[in-house]
């Protein structure tokens, strides 16, 4: 599920420049018995399966021995383990961009099924869980990858220009607004004309109705 997301465009480009480094772990290989199983029936009935504790643990801990191949800021080697759940805080620029800031290295569990067993939570094994919508999805691969794609955005060179980032939509620079409306060539496409002001070359006023019209 990952390679063609994590494979392509900006997030090819920024770990081939040595700025972003994924490393990918199936959870099966800590699975238990000949088929490796990594899930359960959940105690008290009920449809649907449940990952088991003692597998997602021994995982978490023993990919947190790994020591990441980059070093961006010197803040030492201890990852921050997020889990994706619906229960979990909504993700938000502002949220992307403290992640950014604070942690350089992510371990990001994806769920499955009925989820995980409530102890990875309880025993202090996740740092924070991540919500990215008010819907149920097959596993946590989908919101990993909105995840990875919305933080590696705010890694210094990945975008090859700063204001690329500063100036996104939801960012701190605009308000958390959204961006305003953009336009190229040509000036007049079937009668839609582009606006006076963006052709005249006065950058004050430029930015006075790009502010103006941050929606």
């Amino acid at each position: 599920m990952f390679e063609g997301p994590l494979t392509e465009s900006i997030l090819k480009r920024a770990q081939d420049d040595k700025l972003l480094d994924i490393h990918l772990h199936d959870l099966r290989q800590f699975g238990l018995g000949t088929y490796h199983q990594v899930d359960d029936s959940p105690y008290g009935g009920g449809a649907g399966m449940v990952m088991r504790v003692d597998v997602v643990v021994n995982a978490i801990e023993k990919v947190s021995t790994l020591t990441p191949a980059l070093s961006r800021k010197g803040r030492g080697s201890t990852p921050h383990r997020i889990y994706f759940s619906p229960r979990g805080k909504k993700l938000k620029q502002a949220m992307v961009e403290g992640i950014a800031k604070k942690h350089e290295w992510l371990i990001l569990l994806c769920g499955h099924y009925e989820g995980i067993d409530q102890r990875i939570i309880d025993g202090g094994f996740i740092d924070e869980e991540i919500s990215i919508g008010d819907y149920v999805l097959t596993g946590g691969e989908l919101p990993a990858m909105v995840l990875i794609d919305a933080v590696a955005r705010q890694i210094p060179g990945v975008l090859g220009h700063e204001e690329s980032a500063q100036e996104e939509s939801f960012s701190k620079t605009l308000g958390r607004k959204k961006e305003y409306p953009h336009f190229t060539r040509p000036e007049e496409f079937r009668g839609l004309k582009v606006p006076d002001i963006l052709l005249g070359g006065n950058h004050k006023e430029i930015e006075k109705w790009r502010q103006q019209n941050l929606q």
